[in-house]
């Protein structure tokens, strides 16, 4: 599926944040899906932290309405006036944070715009792994639009003991 390309990176971003272990790992994931960040402290971390947890309600309400209203909370609580802007030699894109805002501000901005525009496109490309004990956050890229775990392996374990409780039942 193609998607609006900032909603399409904000979502994945949320998704990687929400996923992630521990504050160590925030600055990485950042830079590792481009976002321009040098540095991230500790108390910015710990906001990023605190910021992922409103994000993986999003990715577990399966009603579109509560989903909805969950997002427009996040964009009340992010968003700004979007900017088209220029910098690092990329092409003109937009930004939804004020300009020479915290790094907090800009994630918050990034993800919740992602995700509303995720959710705008097809709402239900957003989601938790269906195994149980796994609660792995991912972004439906799928062509079918149909995926229901966060890997190959969550999808295995779950259809192999389901063969097996066929066999024995």
């Amino acid at each position: 599926m193609h998607f609006n390309p900032y909603g399409g990176s904000g979502a994945q971003v949320a998704a990687a944040l929400v996923n992630l272990a521990g504050p160590e790992a925030v600055l990485a994931t950042l830079r590792d899906h481009g976002m321009a960040v040098t540095a991230v402290t500790a108390d910015e971390a710990a906001a990023i932290l605190a910021w992922r947890e409103r994000l993986r309600a999003v990715f577990a309400e399966s009603d579109v309405d509560v989903r909805v209203d969950q997002l427009n909370r996040l964009l009340a609580d992010s968003a700004s006036a979007p900017t088209i802007s220029r910098h690092d030699g990329r092409p003109p894109h937009l930004h939804y944070h004020v300009a020479g805002g915290s790094i907090v501000d800009r994630v918050r901005a990034y993800t919740a715009g992602g995700l509303a525009h995720l959710v705008c496109e097809d709402s239900d490309r957003a989601g938790v792994c269906d195994r149980d004990g796994c609660a792995i956050a991912f972004v439906d890229t799928s062509r079918n639009g149909r995926r229901r775990f966060c890997s190959t392996r969550c999808a295995t374990r779950v259809h192999v003991a389901d063969h097996r409780q066929r066999r024995t039942g």
